[in-house]
């Protein structure tokens, strides 16, 4: 079996990210972010200003889906740094394959949380590439966002919760009413604090909606949720 090659693109952000970076401060951001991969040291403005000329250089775009999944897989199951999993988030989302965003593309953002397994992964998956696709595929993609919301794994339940932040008018209330209350009673802070941000960023939307519903669930709502929830009524 042959081995796969690294396309042109990857090898371009690995090295130009290698070229950077700042010892003391990787060792502090790791720290920070209780991270057992380490950091380059490069801060998230620093990131963006490396990662825009590459993404934008028609030398290296990728023409082909498939070989794109590839390259964003490739960058993020092979990284060595945590700042190559943020270029890899960074492929997913950059402009120049934004028509490839549609169901298709859930398997792999499911593997990017359940395997980035951190908010600072998840969370931009969640609400930056799984919600817009959530948006334009409702029909598709909700019974997705059900099954996740019930899923053992943390991350996909967070996932779910959090996936309408940017919706606005748009929210699907059934759809935040069920994965809200499919994790109630789990106790993890991750779900609290995801239940509670859900809610509030819905509240700039719907206040009567919002308060009404953590009227109803008052003997189940964590103290977290509730309290992040009505956090600007």
């Amino acid at each position: 079996m042959l081995a796969s090659v690294t396309h042109p693109l990857v090898a371009t952000i690995r090295s130009t990210l290698a070229e950077h970076g700042d010892p003391d401060r990787a060792g502090a951001q790791q720290a920070y972010m209780k991270s057992t991969m380490p950091y380059r040291g490069i801060t998230s403005p620093e990131l963006k200003a490396l990662l825009r000329p590459v993404l934008a250089d028609p030398a290296l775009r990728i023409e082909d889906r498939e070989e794109w999944e590839e390259a964003v897989r490739d960058l993020w199951d092979g990284a060595a740094f945590r700042e190559d999993r943020y270029a890899a988030t960074a492929l997913t989302g950059h402009r120049a394959y934004r028509s490839w965003q549609d169901p298709e593309l859930l398997p792999l953002y499911r593997h990017l949380v359940v395997t980035g397994a951190w908010w600072d992964h998840v969370d931009e998956v969640a609400s930056n590439r799984v919600g817009p696709i959530l948006l334009s595929h409702n029909e598709t993609v909700e019974p997705v966002i059900r099954a996740w919301a019930a899923d053992d794994d943390l991350w996909l339940r967070r996932t779910a919760v959090i996936s309408q932040l940017t919706f606005k008018t748009n929210t699907d209330t059934d759809l935040l009413r069920e994965t809200i209350e499919a994790n109630l009673d789990d106790t993890s802070f991750w779900l609290r604090k995801a239940i509670g941000w859900a809610l509030r960023q819905y509240a700039r939307t719907d206040p009567d909606w919002v308060r009404a519903f953590v009227a109803e669930h008052e003997g189940r709502l964590s103290g977290l949720s509730r309290r992040e929830a009505l956090k600007h009524l």
